[in-house]
């Protein structure tokens, strides 16, 4: 098995654990952070970081594997909902945007699968790009509670889980529309 191979099943494996931290009965007092979330907000920071490695590794060195096609991105979906739904399962975001997340992913993920049964592949395109980068930011500054940005009037980490939910809807309708001839057989 090759590195970037290795590098995403270390991050499918950093999943559990991330979820073991984030549900670890913890009392900490008001308004200050666990400890547990902060070990959490690490684990999530490794696992983002072995996405982009796993990446760049692949194509520099030629290391592309059908392995890699399938389990890298599943691997990306399963890390960012499982930190969303556990954001929303502590009441940190809103589950109405979370579930918004993921039906798109779900259905971009099902067009997908329809466009190369044509012998097409559908390429990430920069708004959904955007909303990946959002996503991650605003998961890390959730789970810090602000960090050095916690004495601002709003929160830094809920103006970005906001702009990815926005930015959800934008690629989803992007990836849709420019991908309407999939379903010309509708009538």
């Amino acid at each position: 098995m090759n590195l970037p191979n290795r590098l995403t099943l270390f991050r499918i494996f950093l999943i559990p654990v991330f979820v073991l931290l984030m549900e670890w009965p913890v009392s900490a007092p008001a308004g200050t952070l666990p400890l547990t979330h902060l070990i959490a907000c690490l684990v999530f920071v490794v696992a983002s970081v072995t996405d982009y490695l796993d990446g760049y590794i692949a194509r520099r060195d030629q290391l592309v594997t059908n392995f890699g096609k399938f389990w890298d991105p599943l691997a990306d979906k399963m890390l960012v909902l499982t930190a969303l739904i556990e954001l929303s399962a502590q009441q940190i975001v809103p589950g109405w945007a979370v579930a918004i997340i993921v039906i798109r992913d779900l259905a971009v993920t099902g067009l997908r699968l329809l466009l190369v049964q044509d012998g097409e592949v559908m390429a990430a395109a920069w708004p959904g790009k955007v909303k990946t980068f959002t996503q991650m930011l605003a998961i890390i500054f959730l789970l810090v509670q602000d960090g050095p940005f916690a004495g601002l009037p709003f929160s830094i980490g809920q103006v970005f889980f906001y702009v990815a939910v926005i930015f959800t809807i934008y690629s989803w309708a992007s990836y849709f529309w420019n991908n309407r001839q999939a379903f010309s057989d509708f009538s």
